[in-house]
């Protein structure tokens, strides 16, 4: 099972599409590396600089939609590439979500309230987050404050991360 913790980046805005994780111009890229090395170089975000605000983060927190655009596995590729696991938003493309499920990677969805919650009390912060994904929290933290909660996966979610993706459950279970 990967790491499902680390410090936190967060990313304040809706609809951040593929394109903007990994634009189209790598998708002829054959190694994983190479994508992680151009995560996020077209997001166009107020105070966010990808060649210094990525490095040793291990978790992504944003708003609604997340993932949306086209399709491509490369995008969950180029997250998991930076060593991010995990994607917190209100709301993810369908399709999205599913990519970084069958990598073995999270993308949890959260309130609005409790996103509206993170971003106004951490956003400006260091912040460490930690996941029990026996007990399905996640606890955030920081030098002086710590906020715990919960999400939701179903079970064969849960079995996806566990073994590390679609590709090592299907060998396992088929």
């Amino acid at each position: 099972m990967k790491r499902f913790s680390g410090e936190v980046l967060f990313l304040d805005r809706n609809d951040i599409n593929t394109d903007e994780i990994i634009p189209a111009k790598y998708l002829t890229e054959i190694t994983r590396e190479i994508l992680g090395s151009h995560l996020l170089e077209d997001l166009v975000l107020e105070g966010f600089d990808p060649a210094v605000d990525i490095d040793g983060k291990g978790v992504i927190v944003s708003r609604d939609n997340f993932g949306c655009g086209s399709s491509r596995e490369h995008a969950p590729w180029a997250i998991e590439a930076r060593g991010i696991n995990i994607v917190i938003a209100t709301s993810f493309s369908r399709i999205f979500r599913q990519n970084m499920l069958n990598c073995g990677m999270l993308a949890v969805e959260v309130s609005p309230e409790e996103c509206e919650y993170l971003f106004s009390h951490f956003s400006d912060k260091r912040v460490n987050l930690k996941t029990n994904a026996d007990t399905l929290n996640f606890i955030f933290s920081t030098d002086t404050e710590e906020v715990e909660i919960p999400f939701y996966l179903t079970q064969f979610e849960k079995d996806l991360i566990k073994v590390g993706g679609w590709v090592e459950y299907a060998d396992a279970a088929y």
